[in-house]
């Protein structure tokens, strides 16, 4: 029977997520890291290129997205006010029959 390789030792805290770790566990209860996906000897937490939270701006997310104003883009002026007199058309004739 061939020897088992030294497996590295369970962590108390996982690197990755913070949760704590049973003692003896294959992976983090947690996130599911193990030794290949985050328990090296270097945290792993550092080795991931993310932006800072500050960098995220949702607002121009959101204008870039879903443009700026309240009408939807490439509808002229006069579609937009005939849909909105028909709205209000059919709501009359709804309410008074």
């Amino acid at each position: 029977m061939a020897a088992r390789s030294q497996t590295p030792s369970t962590p108390e805290i996982c690197p990755v997520c913070g949760e704590e770790v049973p003692p003896g566990a294959r992976a983090c209860p947690g996130c599911g890291a193990d030794e290949r996906t985050g328990w090296g000897d270097d945290d792993a937490s550092g080795s991931v290129d993310l932006p800072d939270d500050d960098a995220f701006d949702y607002d121009a997310f959101v204008e870039r997205e879903f443009g700026g104003g309240a009408r939807p883009p490439g509808i002229r002026t006069i579609w937009w006010v005939t849909a909105i007199v028909l709205i209000i058309a059919v709501g009359v004739v709804f309410i008074l029959f």
